[in-house]
């Protein structure tokens, strides 16, 4: 599962794009897991302001 800082996220949608899952979305200015994640890193390699991490 990942975890997304709303302080540091740019809501640029970089990881939405990336999910191969499409567990992402931008609603309203937060970035929101909507699936399932499968935790396969691609959102937390794209974030430009490193706001994702996974645990």
């Amino acid at each position: 599962m990942i975890e997304v800082d709303s302080e540091m996220c740019g809501h640029c949608g970089a990881c939405v794009g990336v999910c191969p899952e499409n567990a992402l979305d931008l609603v309203g200015y937060n970035i929101k897991v909507v699936g399932e994640c499968i935790s396969c890193g691609n959102c937390e390699e794209v974030c430009p302001v490193n706001a994702i991490t996974r645990d």
